[in-house]
């Protein structure tokens, strides 16, 4: 378990994604539509149709998600998409924008069940993972 998530966020994590995985395809065009809003020089970065590449992230974050209380397990997955990234072209602030956007499909995507808990709790995963990629990225070369 990470410094940064004690074993009730990760819980909370985990329990409030249960609830977002049956939408996932609507979380997604949430979450994107927020990012393009929040940023929209982060638009070209993205050349699949939004339906695609929607799957992609989620996919992802659902097997980071199973994997927090396990991060032994995860960490060189999430390095390899920091490196990923960077090659994207993807910038330190990127990261910050990404979790704006991200928080606020969840907010809207859980609705009541979006508690300051649960905010809490996914805003302490976004900061881990994130850190963990912004790590990969700096030693991949690439300034962040």
């Amino acid at each position: 378990m990470s410094k940064e998530m004690n074993k009730r966020q990760i819980e909370l994590v985990q329990e409030s994604f249960k609830q977002v995985a049956p939408i996932a395809e609507t979380a997604a065009a949430l979450f994107y539509q927020r990012l393009f809003e929040l940023d929209p020089s982060v638009r070209p970065y993205f050349k699949t149709d939004m339906k695609t590449q929607g799957a992609k992230p989620m996919s992802t974050l659902a097997l980071v998600v199973q994997g927090l209380n396990r991060p032994e397990e995860i960490i060189p997955a999430v390095q390899h998409l920091g490196r990923r990234h960077a090659g994207y072209g993807v910038k330190h602030h990127h990261y910050q924008v990404v979790a704006e956007a991200l928080l606020w499909a969840l907010a809207q995507g859980l609705g009541d069940a979006f508690t300051p808990a649960v905010k809490e709790a996914w805003t302490a995963a976004y900061r881990f993972l994130a850190e963990i990629m912004q790590e990969a990225m700096a030693t991949a070369g690439v300034s962040v």
